[in-house]
């Protein structure tokens, strides 16, 4: 009898894809849009409610990952319990100091079964060359090839500049993070950049359709276009040739050392951003630094199939671990987009409300964004306010 339920299950249960795709944007899709490489993506018509896995459940892999990560994780699981958030979690440590991939490779496992994680900063210390980069290599292995990071600035929060509000859409399996390397002859390393027009041609896309149906006006290619000539070259080519399906969108390009100038001296320029693998990671530390820091922005990976939620600068934050001075916002800001791909979006906007009063109307902020107040104050605060609110299933 349990056989026959599996496979009935398994027959009726919605492929990923419709589940997280019209949260990548937001909005429904039809049938006459294509968006990736994926046929099965073009016959989709979207819907906001996924189906529901383990009765009205969701299976949900958490990787802690180092440094501060494991801290933060145990505040989310506390979030999710105080508000009833239907999501189990299958904690999945990954050892930073062993050589192996074993641990990464039952994580893999876990989130192709899954289909969904939360994740924090992975380490990899080993210094032996067959050991690769967990982060990277997970989101190669699950072909994440889009990484969104929306940086919006808080009211009343600290920083350089005000009403900042950039989606940067990053490629995040080509480029310089190929992990191509090799010494040819001693004392000369080669490192590869791949580009190519498939997964520069899905990000583009993907940063023109997101521009498309959130109502935003510009996409701005980042790329080193002038010496790369070939490889971003490549990229600009294929950005250029993808607006032309868009023409009700500006598009312009910008070189790379430039944009972090523009970013830091007039960052309201910007509205969608297109960018390579490293450009994606300088740009967004620089932009989370204008508007408060690395503990307040979120970041989402998408593939075909999978999902990953994280902080979207992707720090460990080994200096502060265990001090209770870390700011929880951005990983929990994570959970929350986690919780709307799956869509729980009850649950999303009590957890995002709770912690937006907490941090901008209670002014109950951490270390780095000009307050004096603990990891736990920041969290007991929003249980507080938890307390008082209802979930409708």
């Amino acid at each position: 009898m349990a056989l026959r339920l599996t496979q009935r299950l398994l027959q009726t249960q919605t492929p990923f894809l419709t589940r997280g795709y019209p949260l990548l944007v937001t909005k429904e899709k039809t049938e006459d849009v294509a968006h990736t490489k994926s046929a099965l993506q073009k016959k989709l018509t979207g819907t906001d409610i996924p189906s529901a896995q383990y009765g009205g459940r969701h299976g949900v892999t958490m990787l802690p990952g180092g440094g501060i990560g494991p801290e933060l994780m145990t505040y989310v699981r506390e979030i999710f319990r105080y508000c009833g958030a239907p999501i189990d979690f299958e904690v999945i440590d990954i050892d930073p100091s062993t050589e192996g991939n074993d641990d990464l490779e039952y994580a893999i496992t876990s989130i192709k079964r899954n289909g969904v994680a939360l994740k924090g900063n992975i380490e990899t210390k080993s210094q032996s060359l067959t050991e690769v980069s967990r982060n990277v290599a997970i989101r190669n292995e699950l072909d994440l090839y889009v990484n969104v990071v929306h940086c919006k600035s808080y009211p009343g929060i600290p920083a350089r500049h005000q009403n900042i509000d950039i989606v940067l859409i990053r490629q995040n399996t080509d480029g310089e993070y190929a992990m191509l390397e090799h010494e040819s002859v001693k004392g000369v390393v080669e490192s590869m950049k791949v580009v190519t027009v498939e997964n520069a041609e899905r990000v583009a896309r993907y940063a023109f359709e997101y521009a498309r149906q959130n109502n935003r006006k510009k996409v701005t290619t980042i790329h080193k276009a002038n010496i790369m000539k070939l490889s971003d070259g490549l990229f600009l080519e294929v950005a250029n040739r993808v607006h032309k399906d868009y023409p009700e969108l500006e598009h312009n390009n910008m070189i790379i050392d430039n944009t972090c100038m523009q970013a830091v001296s007039n960052p309201h320029q910007f509205d969608v951003m297109n960018m390579t693998n490293l450009y994606g990671t300088i740009v967004s530390n620089v932009i989370c630094g204008l508007i408060g820091g690395a503990g307040l922005i979120s970041g989402r990976n998408y593939g075909d199939h999978y999902a990953i939620f994280e902080p979207g600068t992707r720090n460990t934050g080994t200096a502060i671990a265990g001090k209770n001075i870390a700011n929880p916002v951005a990983m929990i800001s994570a959970s929350i987009d986690m919780l709307n791909h799956l869509g729980h979006k009850e649950h999303a906007k009590v957890i995002q409300d709770a912690t937006y009063q907490t941090i901008v109307e209670d002014a109950i902020r951490t270390p780095d964004l000009g307050g004096n107040h603990s990891s736990t104050d920041v969290v007991e605060n929003i249980l507080k306010i938890l307390s008082a609110k209802r979930v409708n299933w």
